[in-house]
């Protein structure tokens, strides 16, 4: 009887040991079938496709001056309204240029003159800013050529005298108006342009300004020129502008990022 017993048992010991051999196989082929890297890099890749590409918007931004429209509000001597537009050529340059007409009279020591006419400005802007993500603010630095055709009346004068002895002589009301008069000039601008609301941007800039051609009177100069403003009896001016304008889009392009390649560290 025991001879059976142990029989039986060795029989059932030589089956347990070929199934733990089995088990062992089958987990050694299960762990080699795990998924290869190849797999998880067409995940990333899937994933990373779809992100959208970053872009750029272009279009044309038009706008009006108000410190020159309600300028008039509170100097009973000015009437006055400049517009100005902006195209974006490439990431950084614009083309911009500036359409106004003024009515100005000056009261000097001497005489009191009016200056009424138009103007016309042209030139490029220089975006030194540099956004973060989807903002559009500029920080601005430009040149600009000038041209202006106008017309001067005189409404009063004095005339000179060098030893008032007698007093100081009467003004002379006048009324001559001279008109076929032009200037021309170029100028530096500063700017600075801040989106406010979607497509909507409010902005100020200072001009410094070269006359470079002036057609006067024969009898007196031009005190103030529409767009060049006051000369300062010189060759220079100064010139400040408060913007609100609007952005028209019309298409976009791609932003391409540089690649950044890895310098491999030299082998000692």
């Amino acid at each position: 009887m025991s001879k059976y017993f142990f029989s039986i048992c060795l029989l059932f010991s030589m089956f347990f040991v070929q199934a733990q051999d089995t088990g062992t196989t089958i987990t050694k082929e299960i762990i080699q079938e795990k998924p290869k890297p190849a797999v998880k890099k067409n995940v990333q890749e899937a994933v990373k496709d779809t992100v959208p590409p970053k872009t750029d918007r272009y279009g044309l931004r038009v706008g009006v001056d108000l410190f020159k429209l309600t300028r008039g509000f509170y100097d009973k001597n000015y009437k006055g309204v400049e517009f100005v537009g902006d195209f974006r050529l490439t990431k950084k340059y614009y083309i911009a240029a500036e359409l106004g007409i003024e009515d100005k009279t000056t009261d000097d020591d001497r005489l009191n003159s009016t200056a009424t006419g138009t103007y016309i400005k042209g030139g490029f802007d220089y975006n030194t800013y540099q956004n973060w993500l989807d903002m559009e603010n500029l920080i601005t630095i430009g040149l600009r050529g000038g041209f202006s055709t106008f017309s001067q009346q005189l409404n009063t004068y004095k005339i000179y005298n060098p030893n008032p002895y007698w007093g100081e002589q009467q003004t002379i009301v006048s009324g001559e108006k001279y008109t076929g008069l032009t200037a021309a000039w170029a100028e530096v601008c500063l700017g600075v342009k801040a989106k406010v609301f979607n497509n909507v941007f409010v902005g100020f800039g200072f001009q410094l300004k070269l006359l470079v051609a002036n057609k006067e009177p024969g009898n007196f100069e031009n005190l103030y020129i529409p767009g060049f403003n006051r000369t300062y009896d010189g060759n220079f001016g100064i010139g400040f502008n408060y913007t609100v304008s609007y952005f028209i889009p019309l298409y976009k392009k791609k932003v391409i990022i540089p690649e950044i390649i890895k310098k491999e560290a030299p082998k000692k």
